[in-house]
């Protein structure tokens, strides 16, 4: 059976055919991860040494990067032994993500296309997850899809998501046209590694489009729950949508944020609010971001811009932490 060695020296097994993702997971290593699909590359690592193979297409990963070495851990798997340069989760304890049974308890439109849904998880449950993390819910028909956590603890036994209407969507004709109170759903998690890290006396920026700002609105909660010694010297907080009604939330409902920034991509004439991407905004905004911290949260087009700008405006790599919202493929 192939070993993996990573750049901090631990090693772990991985049998062909199981991803390099999950043979860590197995091996109580933890690697950052997000969509699981290929699509997104927070699972990124690049072989030193070694032979992998691909278990499904990596479209996360650009030319440049494959030539370079770059892999998706997520959907590959080790040929031979390997020697991987790739970041790890330490510190952190994370709950194992299992199956919970949930019900329907509350269903509200916040938008046009979007959707608050409040689950109710039985009185004995021990869900335990770290704000900014995800869940995918699983259907009784068999669909699967993934969806951020929009509460910073699991109060009273509830989670509440934000659900973004897909057209022809199999998953949102269920939510906006069938769901009701009281439905029995069964819930896959806590999952993902995108949550707060420590960030006392830093300069933290939340970057989001659409319904990315669930995760942050998670660790914003979580923030303004922090003693005063660990809590960050500035949170600034640049939230994107097209149009004004994308922004469905006020600036009220996102605790701990020092300054919120809206910036609408498609303004109407009339909004004299910024305008164009949220990285952009913010590089244009002369925010010192040497030693910073980002979060960003969206649509994998942002993510990927994002992390190119403000990387090479002087956010540390290892200081951009990112959740892409990317397509399931499915209807």
């Amino acid at each position: 059976m192939p070993t993996i060695k990573l750049s901090s020296g631990r090693t772990f097994p991985c049998e062909t055919g199981t991803s390099i993702l999950d043979a860590a997971s197995q091996a109580g290593i933890a690697l950052p991860y997000s969509c699981r699909t290929g699509r997104c590359s927070t699972c990124k690592a690049r072989v030193v040494d070694g032979i992998s193979r691909a278990l499904r297409e990596e479209t996360g990963l650009s030319e440049q990067e494959r030539a370079a070495g770059w892999i998706l851990g997520c959907v590959r798997t080790a040929q031979s032994d390997l020697v991987l340069e790739a970041q790890e989760v330490v510190g952190v304890d994370l709950a194992a993500p299992r199956i919970w049974p949930c019900r329907v308890h509350g269903l509200e439109r916040l938008a046009h296309d979007v959707l608050r849904v409040i689950l109710r998880l039985a009185p004995n449950a021990d869900f335990r997850f770290r704000p900014g993390q995800y869940v995918d819910i699983l259907a009784p028909s068999g669909i699967r899809r993934s969806y951020s956590l929009a509460n910073c603890d699991f109060a009273e036994n509830l989670l509440e998501l934000h659900i973004r209407e897909v057209p022809d969507g199999a998953m949102s004709e269920y939510w906006f046209r069938r769901a009701k109170v009281n439905d029995l759903l069964r819930l896959h998690g806590p999952l993902g590694t995108f949550f707060l890290r420590e960030t006392a006396g830093a300069d933290v920026y939340f970057l989001a489009t659409g319904t990315g700002i669930a995760p942050i609105r998670s660790m914003l909660g979580s923030m303004a729950q922090l003693p005063a010694a660990e809590r960050a010297r500035s949170v600034t907080v640049l939230w994107g949508g097209r149009h004004l009604p994308d922004l469905y939330l006020q600036a009220t409902e996102l605790p701990a944020c020092d300054r919120f920034v809206p910036v609408l991509s498609r303004a109407e004439a009339s909004w004299t609010g910024a305008r164009g991407h949220v990285q952009d905004v913010l590089l244009a905004s002369g925010a010192e971001l040497r030693g910073a911290v980002v979060y960003a949260c969206g649509s994998d087009a942002m993510i990927h811009g994002a992390r190119t700008a403000l990387c090479g405006a002087g956010v540390r790599p290892d200081r951009f932490y990112s959740d892409a919202f990317v397509s399931s493929g499915l209807n």
